[in-house]
């Protein structure tokens, strides 16, 4: 191994790694002899500035959710009628997924095998939970149609969300940009959701 190679890595740069493996192998089919070969670097080299592949998805996961999390304490999430705020939030949660789309990705996919990924859901659902409330809060201000559902309007604008993961990919200097597709998840999921 060359010196060169050595003074470029970082933590963070073993991170965005270990979560492009994590994401085609799946955490529990990633080894520390894939993730040693990935990085270009030794398994000791990795074990320096972590204890496991366990620490590198605590790291990975812990960024999309601290990331999603911000957002419920942004002043559009907090001011402002209900409907208001949970469009807000909605808006900002597809540009926090296009913005960390590798970390948002591993989230979506743990299982709940580990402690980290049993963490990593119940983070998950405590922040659903956020945002089905302010989705409640507004269908009681009498904002959101009353012959909808909350409970499968939640899951369906989540769904709805979340599938992002699954398709969508940056295109430099094309395709549809962060402010796009927001507007676009914004305006069919409300349009449908508000009262006339």
């Amino acid at each position: 191994m060359t010196t060169a190679r050595r003074d470029t890595y970082t933590p963070e740069t073993l991170l965005t790694v270990a979560v492009r493996i994590f994401n085609e192998r799946g955490y529990d089919g990633t080894s520390m002899e894939h993730l040693s070969r990935a990085a270009g670097i030794s398994k000791s080299s990795i074990y320096h500035h972590v204890a496991g592949k366990e620490e590198l998805l605590r790291r990975a996961v812990s960024r999309a959710i601290d990331a999603l999390f911000a957002i419920l304490d942004e002043s559009g999430a907090e001011r402002g009628r209900a409907v208001e705020r949970v469009e807000y939030v909605t808006r900002r949660t597809v540009e926090v997924l296009m913005a960390e789309l590798p970390y948002v990705t591993l989230l979506l996919r743990v299982r709940g095998n580990t402690k980290t990924e049993r963490w990593a859901m119940e983070r998950r659902r405590e922040f659903d939970q956020r945002v089905a409330d302010l989705l409640k809060a507004a269908a009681a201000d009498g904002d959101l149609r009353a012959d909808v559902d909350t409970r499968l309007a939640t899951r369906l604008l989540f769904g709805m969300v979340n599938s992002l993961v699954e398709w969508y990919r940056p295109q430099p200097g094309g395709g549809h940009d962060g402010e796009q597709v927001a507007d676009a998840v914004v305006r069919m999921a409300f349009d449908g959701l508000r009262a006339g």
